[in-house]
C-alpha cells in the first residue's frame, strides 16, 4: 500500500536512537529497519501515521503526527474506508 508519499509526517532523530527495534517490530508496514544498531526508515512512503512506533519508542526519537490521512480514516472506521485498500477493492475514501 502506498499513501501520500511526501505528506507523511514520520520523523526519526538517529542520535536519540539506542537500536532497540520496538519501530521496526511494531510497524505494521515495514517501515523501519536496522542498519548499524540503529533504526532507519526502509519504505517512509508506507507510513500510514499510525503512530506505533513513536509511542513504543523508548528513546523518544520518532515523531509521527497520528490520527492524519489514511491512519486516522482506518481507526475512525470512516464511511468508505475499508483495513485493506487496493485496486481489488475499488476506490475508497482512505486510499
Amino acid at each position: 500500500m502506498r499513501y501520500l508519499e511526501r505528506a507523511v509526517t514520520l520523523e526519526i532523530e538517529p542520535s536519540r536512537c539506542n537500536g532497540c527495534g520496538m519501530c521496526a517490530s511494531v510497524c505494521p508496514h515495514a517501515v523501519f529497519r536496522l542498519e548499524d544498531h540503529r533504526a532507519v526508515m526502509a519504505d517512509r512512503g508506507a507510513c500510514m501515521e499510525c503512530g506505533a512506533c513513536a509511542r513504543n519508542c523508548p528513546q523518544q526519537a520518532i515523531r509521527v503526527r497520528s490520527g492524519v490521512g489514511c491512519a486516522a480514516a482506518l481507526l475512525a472506521g470512516g464511511p468508505g474506508c475499508a483495513p485493506t485498500c487496493g485496486p481489488k477493492d475499488g476506490p475508497t475514501s482512505c486510499c
